[in-house]
């Protein structure tokens, strides 16, 4: 069952899995897709806590006892999702140490809500790193205008981080000269820059989600040509900026100081339309240096009949160009496309947020001890 999964480890693929939950950590089923199915690391977001904590009782006793202790909603959020990956970055310590920090990592969010506030992400970063008080931790802030200076300064105290909400080239290329910014920081403060570490989130399935519904409303056979193309092809030069960026002057100064390429992370990587094979964004975006999170269910379709026949990114540029030229000329702007997914992704985020207060605010309502 595994052996696409290994011939994708074997072509530089890190592959993570996208969710946690403590279903997952205590009935030793990660443990299992790390021994068997080659996963070397783990993301998460709000939506996946949300599912987590919304369904079965696995939390039950650790909520009782937050309410006993009459903790906030916010407080208790914080406990339960830290714990939970405290304990997914133990089991995935082994692969840590093997990968030389590179990999056995596991990701936390910073409150969503703060997307927009450079000061508080920063105090949030530090905050999470404390809590959690793993070295195999990356800490997630959205690549957001605010966002980026964030990651600069969260570098620079040596915090490693999972940039996420990545949707254009523009705001790519900005994440890497944050990324780089935070080194320089981070050398210029005599931190070791061999322990930092940073994936960049590149979000992949819901830009075909959104130029195919705009070029099913134009209709004609060359728009309809174009459906599941400009996902591929975004991302294909997402990863041609990033071999330009790390083998730059730049980069060059930062690499004799032992410092670590911040590597792409393909995200969202679960296909959407029905129509398109089910390992679209695993296959056809297969490079050396590169993580694929995710969802399980892309995991087992990639393990059952993911076909991997080497390198599927370089040698694609022009192409790509090409693609997404062609959607553009159709009257698709590119700039509004990828800042409304940016925007939805934010507010999609925040909305998983606040579903997730409310649903642990139940919980501690329901759990809390009668008064006698």
């Amino acid at each position: 069952m595994t052996d696409a999964l290994k011939r994708l480890s074997d072509e530089g693929v890190a592959i993570w899995l996208d969710d946690l939950s403590r279903q997952r950590i205590t009935s030793g089923n990660l443990a299992e897709l790390i021994d068997q199915s080659h996963v070397v690391g783990v993301t998460t977001n709000p939506s996946i806590f949300q599912k987590a904590i919304s369904e079965g009782h696995g939390y039950d006793q650790q909520l009782a006892d937050l309410a006993a202790r009459k903790v906030t909603v916010e407080e208790a959020i914080r406990m339960i999702t830290t714990a939970d990956v405290r304990d997914a970055a133990d089991i995935l310590r082994p692969v840590f140490d093997a990968t030389d920090g590179q990999d056995g990592r596991v990701s936390i969010e910073v409150d969503p809500r703060l997307a927009h506030e450079t000061a508080a992400t920063i105090a949030e970063a530090k905050q999470l790193a404390w809590l959690v008080d793993r070295p195999n931790t990356l800490i997630k802030i959205p690549a957001t205008q605010a966002g980026l200076p964030a990651i600069t300064e969260v570098i620079g105290l040596g915090i490693s981080v999972n940039v996420t909400l990545i949707f254009s080239l523009e705001r790519y290329r900005a994440v890497m000269d944050a990324y780089l910014a935070g080194l320089e920081k981070a050398k210029e403060r005599g931190l070791d820059l061999s322990k930092i570490h940073s994936v960049a989130s590149f979000f992949v399935s819901r830009v075909d989600s959104e130029i195919d519904k705009r070029l099913d409303g134009i209709g004609t056979d060359e728009a309809k040509a174009l459906k599941g193309k400009a996902a591929l092809a975004n991302a294909r030069l997402a990863y041609e900026a990033f071999e330009e960026v790390f083998s730059s002057e730049r980069w060059a100064a930062l690499d004799k100081a032992q410092a670590n390429k911040q590597r792409p992370l393909w995200a969202s990587t679960g296909v959407k339309d029905p129509a398109y094979k089910d390992t679209l964004y695993v296959v056809d975006l297969v490079a050396p240096g590169t993580v694929n999170t995710m969802p399980e269910g892309t995991l087992e379709a990639t393990a059952d009949h993911g076909e991997v026949t080497g390198d599927t990114v370089r040698g694609t540029y022009d192409q790509s160009r090409a693609e997404l030229a062609a959607v553009e000329k159709l009257g698709i702007s590119y700039d509004d496309v990828v800042q409304l997914l940016e925007d939805e992704g934010v507010d999609k985020f925040e909305a998983s947020w606040n579903d997730l207060l409310k649903s642990t605010e139940a919980e501690l309502e329901r759990l809390a001890p009668s008064e006698a």
